[in-house]
């Protein structure tokens, strides 16, 4: 069988971008379309299903901390990372409006066969 194309479970804008002083100065390698890492922090002290949005793979030293998916909209998306279900993420847009980069990005669920 011939993998489908992931299905989109999620679009959102990634928050706490202003909070992520390094950003600037990556946003130039940011280019839309490119996969994202999620990583879930369960440990978070601020919110029960923190999950953390990251330029690349694990194992690249280049990627960086984007930010997290907000808080209104990750409890599902924890919930499935918890139980180990395939999620990743891609950039759709970006732009600055002012100081803060709008980061727009879709959560994906690559685990499809057709």
């Amino acid at each position: 069988m011939k993998p489908a194309t992931p299905l989109v479970l999620l679009e959102c804008l990634v928050a706490g971008t202003s909070h992520r002083p390094e950003l600037p100065k990556q946003e130039k390698k940011l280019q839309v379309g490119q996969a994202l890492r999620l990583v879930r922090e369960a440990d978070s002290k601020y919110d029960d299903w923190a999950v953390q949005v990251h330029s690349g793979a694990a194992d690249d030293k280049t990627s960086y901390w984007l930010g997290y998916l907000p808080e209104t909209r990750n409890e599902t998306v924890a919930r499935l990372l918890d139980a180990g279900y395939p999620l990743t993420a891609r950039l759709a847009h970006k732009a600055w409006e002012d100081d803060w980069l709008h980061l727009e990005i879709e959560v994906l669920w690559a685990d499809k066969v057709k």
